[in-house]
């Protein structure tokens, strides 16, 4: 918590991140701040924020992300930067000049800290034990991403630095920052992609103690051990010559574990089986679906001949043929087209849910099916497409079919929708 005043408020709009209408609300300045704020790319401690900025070295797209908290009881929803400003958004504002409590949100806080303060050692100990030097890095909601400079890496690779920087977390090794003057010669040799366009006062300066120094404004931990452990993910392939590392750190390792045996639980549950039998039990599942599923389309394909042989060996065949079926696709009602033929029936075929969704076929003379697809289509409230007699496709409202059928007869009846 943080006692501070009221600069400037102003009325302003929030996007939110998912979507939807913007909310209405203030952008509130305040003397000083201890929030956070995304987005921005000086390196010195801007007016009201006492921990502005981003990571110098970052790419300008993946900032880190911002601090939440409360402004009294208000809840701060987004924090940004803008010039030498941190813009505090909220539903309610408070008059200038009011004193007030600023709260931090302390677990995204530590959660943002561990998850930078990884980035650093993985980036410091990937180039010395490789010399992959890292272009960008993501701090993601759920996983971290860094890219580094390299078109491969191996699972060798990966596991010899996931060892290694775990090493160093045990080593306890101090994390401290320092402010150095814009025209100190030691700015140059701090690992850094340069100074950004609007930066202004000193350069801040993070340091893992004889392993890494690097310009950054980020949020830090103070030791590595405060890290617990940082995971490795794996590999994904980036940009043209570029390796994505995926990893998680401190308390999202825990998350996940937590997660895995949450799920390793109900898997064991549903297999009857052990965690080492898992996977073997699974592919015996599949392969047992994979046969079904083969059986079931040939019984399909059979009962689908069978029901054209059965109303073609009706005398006096009706001139409409209509069938519905909720387990079926569409190479079923075709198998059933081809069979009964279509050059004198018309056929209205439908498989799926009765009174939701669902496959048809319209089949039958060229012409009366040119004609009558697009409003059988219109009436199932779907949608479709047909050629050489025949117009299938997928309907949301099966429920309609008696309509369809009617319209069917009626056509039958006049040889005209019109009549």
């Amino acid at each position: 918590q943080f006692s501070t005043t009221v600069v400037s408020c102003e009325a302003a709009e929030l996007q939110p991140e998912g979507g939807g209408e913007p909310v209405r609300g203030f952008h509130v300045v305040l003397e000083d701040t201890i929030l956070f704020p995304e987005g921005g790319g000086q390196v010195g401690p801007p007016h009201g924020a006492a921990g502005p900025g981003r990571e110098a070295g970052a790419h300008p797209s993946c900032p880190q992300p911002d601090d939440r908290g409360r402004i009294g009881e208000e809840p701060v929803l987004r924090v940004r930067r803008r010039g030498a400003q941190a813009l505090h958004f909220v539903r309610a504002a408070p008059p200038p000049g009011t004193r007030v409590l600023l709260s931090l949100d302390w677990e995204r806080r530590f959660d943002h800290m561990q998850q930078h303060s990884g980035q650093h050692l993985i980036t410091a100990i990937a180039d010395q034990m490789f010399g992959f030097k890292t272009t960008s890095w993501e701090l993601g909601r759920q996983r971290s991403v860094i890219e580094l400079d390299t078109p491969s890496m191996t699972a060798e690779q990966v596991e010899a630095l996931e060892r290694s920087v775990n090493e160093k977390i045990r080593e306890r090794i101090p994390v401290t920052v320092r402010e150095l003057a814009a025209d100190d010669p030691e700015v140059e040799t701090v690992r850094s992609r340069g100074l950004p366009d609007d930066h202004a006062g000193p350069v801040r300066v993070v340091s893992i103690e004889g392993i890494d120094d690097n310009m950054c404004c980020g949020t830090h931990v103070s030791n590595l051990s405060d890290l617990q452990v940082i995971k490795l993910l794996g590999t994904e392939k980036g940009k043209k010559n570029k390796m994505n590392l995926v990893f998680l750190a401190g308390n999202r390792v825990l998350k996940s574990i937590e997660q895995s045996h949450s799920t390793e639980k109900a898997l064991t549950s549903l297999l009857k089986n052990g965690p080492g039998e898992h996977v073997e039990a699974v592919k015996r599942l599949q392969s047992s679906v994979k046969l079904l599923q083969k059986n079931n389309l040939n019984l399909l394909r059979d009962l689908a001949v069978l029901i054209a042989q059965d109303f073609k060996s009706k005398p006096g065949q009706s001139e409409l043929f209509v069938l519905h079926r909720k387990e079926g696709d569409s190479e079923f009602m075709n198998i059933i087209a081809n069979e009964i033929g279509t050059e004198e029936t018309l056929l209205f075929l439908t498989v799926g849910d009765e009174k939701e969704a669902g496959l048809f076929l319209l089949a039958g003379p060229a012409e009366a099916v040119e004609k009558l697809g697009p409003r059988v289509a219109e009436l199932l409230e779907g949608k479709g497409a047909g050629k050489r007699g025949r117009f299938q496709g997928k309907a949301t409202r099966m429920s309609r079919r008696g309509e369809v059928q009617t319209l069917l007869q009626e056509f039958i009846s006049h040889q005209s929708p019109e009549a």
